[in-house]
């Protein structure tokens, strides 16, 4: 797992990359420079996903805990 600071950071790396290239796109259609940005649109994308991941998992704990408690208590309603 990353740390929400490396996450942060190669995000704002990615997006100072990203704003070269729409400025190099801006002087005129490139295939190459289109398909990198399509891209880097993805990683960045995948990366706030990890993101909140990381910051529901530091502030509620482990996921799969969470889904096993969940039905737990579903199953005792439904018992009760």
């Amino acid at each position: 797992m990353s740390t929400l600071q490396n996450i942060r950071d190669e995000i704002e790396r990615l997006s100072d990359r990203r704003v070269e290239l729409w400025h190099r796109l801006s002087d005129g259609r490139d295939p190459d420079v289109a398909t990198e940005l399509k891209e880097l649109d993805h990683t960045i994308e995948a990366l706030w996903d990890e993101h909140r991941r990381v910051r529901a998992t530091l502030r509620f704990g482990d996921r799969s805990k969470l889904v096993a408690r969940a039905r737990m208590e579903e199953r005792l309603e439904r018992a009760a």
